[in-house]
């Protein structure tokens, strides 16, 4: 089921802003977020990464592998994965339980980020200085779309028959396959290309779309994976979607506009609190404390 998120914005003025602003700057708030000493998510975040270290090796054949593990392990960190693990521990379960679901939403966002710089470097020509390319953009493109495939490979590998987990899996991977596919990333991908080409102003849907629904699909897999109850999925990934816009609005709009978007972010985030109100309190400290680490 896809979370509906209503806020109060201005969705022209904001596209202006958005196609005055450079799409492939660096991801100031998500980058700081990622930077700041919070032992919560540092462990979940180094969880993850030893889990992609031990089944992304250097190894043959190079031409593969060797391009997977350098842009894997270069993409720029995003919560969506985290979030995965957080929701898995808010409903019960165990961070065991959702550490290759997370590993896998990371494979995803990394590709989704392989293939935007491709755009916007190869197509849009937004950029003046074009980005560094380790590998040609020929080799880029195949790599991204091999993180796909890998990162459902590393979810099927997580089936016991000893947890009897395949339902929830089978229910993770259909989760992601919505968030990442036509009617989630590559749709919001789409329209923001048509909005760079001033063909387009669907900023909420975009932000939606993409940061939105990778959060939200974190956040539903892991309640998923924790055995929570459909109520506290949907919950849960209401919380990811007004997470995931956050983050969208607070990298996007420019330092100028920063109190516009401040009083945004102030209304995701009360949407966030009381989707949360719904779990103990103490239970949903870790979770809700990634709300705080916004530097806004």
């Amino acid at each position: 089921m896809a979370a509906v998120l209503r806020v109060s914005i201005n969705p022209n003025v904001l596209a202006n802003k958005m196609s005055r602003s450079n799409p492939s700057r660096p991801s100031r708030t998500t980058m700081a977020i990622m930077s700041q000493d919070h032992p919560y998510w540092a462990s979940v975040h180094a969880e993850i990464e030893v889990h992609l270290k031990q089944h992304i090796l250097v190894r043959p054949p190079l031409s593969v592998f060797e391009p997977m593990h350098h842009l894997v392990f270069s993409a720029p960190p995003s919560p969506g994965p985290a979030l995965c693990v957080a929701a898995c521990e808010l409903v019960g379960g165990h961070r065991d339980q959702a550490i290759a679901a997370a590993a896998a939403l990371h494979l995803m966002h990394a590709a989704a980020v392989i293939h935007e710089q491709l755009l916007s470097t190869d197509r849009l020509k937004t950029k003046p200085k074009p980005r560094p390319m380790v590998h040609s953009p020929g080799i880029e493109l195949l790599t991204g779309d091999g993180m796909f495939a890998f990162g459902y490979e590393l979810l099927a590998k997580s089936m016991d028959p000893a947890q009897n987990n395949s339902d929830r899996i089978l229910r993770v991977i259909v989760e992601m396959t919505r968030a990442m596919g036509s009617q989630g990333m590559v749709d919001g991908q789409y329209h923001e290309i048509l909005m760079l080409c001033k063909q387009s102003r669907y900023y909420k849907y975009v932000c939606e779309k993409k940061e939105g629904g990778l959060h939200a699909c974190g956040a539903a897999c892991g309640a998923i994976l924790g055995g929570a109850s459909e109520e506290e999925i949907e919950r849960l990934r209401r919380y990811g979607l007004c997470v995931g816009v956050m983050i969208a609005f607070s990298n996007r709009v420019e330092e100028r506009n920063e109190m516009e978007t401040t009083e945004v972010v102030k209304e995701l985030r009360s949407l966030a609190l009381k989707e949360l109100e719904f779990f103990h309190e103490g239970k949903a400290e870790a979770i809700s404390s990634f709300l705080h680490l916004l530097n806004l």
